[in-house]
């Protein structure tokens, strides 16, 4: 990733704080550099955007963009563990913004209390070095996926249901190391489903513990991709399957 920022020493309790990244050969200084000059966008702060949230902060990801209009309800904290008991009834925006200050300080937290739409998405995301979708809908999805392949913005894509999850990442403006360009999300998903055909959480049920799972995993590929180490999911579709503790991958690419 182009990570525009000139670079600043990292302050005494910055080195402690991230001891564990420096003295990884692979990420060092130079990682943790880019880590802190990296803004990241994360669409909604539900049950997968809490682990993604909580991790990049925790790692050091300099600016961290928040999108969603939701309030904290009783029945989201089993999954999504970035608010507590006493959020009920507040922003989930400024629930995430506490918790994500309370783990980091050093973190400057971006709000954006709106539904992200076709029309409104690319001038968001144009805002943005890397974006992680945590998305329940497919209308979202679709307006992020094209958003980002417009504003040439990799995307880490993820969604649950029940006990499965999947995740990618997808950089279709750029060409794979076979010269052919990378696959976008509609590639993947050529179309969304008829509507009623894949039941929402609240209608079938999801185990909490597997959106952190998920979620985890996309913060995971988010810190490869902004400091440029390891093998993006680029291109695969790493499927999880909780009940089976089974993960699989499939490969798929550009169709047209």
């Amino acid at each position: 990733m182009n990570i525009s920022q000139p670079p600043s020493p990292l302050t005494p309790e910055e080195l402690e704080r991230y001891a564990r990244h420096i003295v990884l050969p692979e990420i060092g200084g130079a990682g943790q550099q880019k880590l802190r000059r990296a803004r990241v966008l994360v669409i909604g702060a539900g049950g997968l955007g809490a682990p993604v949230l909580q991790y990049l902060a925790a790692a050091g990801v300099g600016t961290l963009g928040i999108v969603d209009d939701d309030t904290v309800s009783l029945s989201n904290l089993q999954r999504q563990v970035i608010h507590d008991t006493d959020a009920v009834g507040i922003s989930k925006l400024e629930s995430a913004k506490a918790a994500l200050l309370r783990i980091n300080p050093h973190v400057s937290v971006e709000l954006h209390d709106f539904r992200l739409t076709a029309e409104n998405a690319e001038a968001l995301v144009v805002q943005y070095d890397l974006v992680v979708d945590g998305s329940d809908n497919f209308a979202t999805r679709y307006a992020v996926a094209d958003a980002c392949e417009a504003a040439r913005r990799p995307l880490v894509h993820a969604a649950v249901g029940r006990f499965d999850g999947s995740i990618t990442v997808l950089k279709p403006f750029e060409t794979g190391p076979d010269g052919i360009q990378n696959p976008s999300y509609r590639d993947l998903f050529p179309e969304p489903p008829p509507a009623g055909l894949v039941p929402s959480c609240a209608e079938a049920g999801i185990v909490g513990a597997l959106t952190g799972v998920i979620g985890t995993l996309q913060a995971m590929e988010a810190i490869k991709l902004i400091t440029g180490i390891g093998e993006p999911l680029v291109r695969r579709l790493l499927l999880y399957d909780a009940l089976a503790a089974r993960f699989d991958t499939v490969r798929y690419r550009r169709q047209a």
